[in-house]
């Protein structure tokens, strides 16, 4: 199962895009997805400010700002493959 963890803000228009993208190219993939509004927490609103949105997959991050569908897909394929 491939963990993906976006970290993002509310009224956002990059974050809405790239969890569009997350939602369409995830689609063929075992998944679990989470949300982590840096909004929500002062801790995170301190480290992540307006740094949004960074996207992980397994726990190591894959994307920030921006991914195209072809750059999301080709990250998903390779962890797909690391799954045991």
């Amino acid at each position: 199962m491939i963990e993906l963890t976006l970290v993002s803000r509310e009224q956002c228009h990059l974050c809405e895009e790239m969890e569009l993208i997350v939602a369409a190219e995830t689609r063929n993939y075992p998944h679990r997805f989470r949300r982590i509004e840096v909004s929500a927490e002062p801790g995170l609103e301190a480290r992540w400010g307006t740094e949004v949105p960074v996207l992980f997959i397994n726990g190591r991050k894959a994307f920030k700002y921006r991914c195209t569908p072809v750059q999301l897909r080709r990250a998903l394929a390779r962890a797909a493959r690391a799954i045991p």
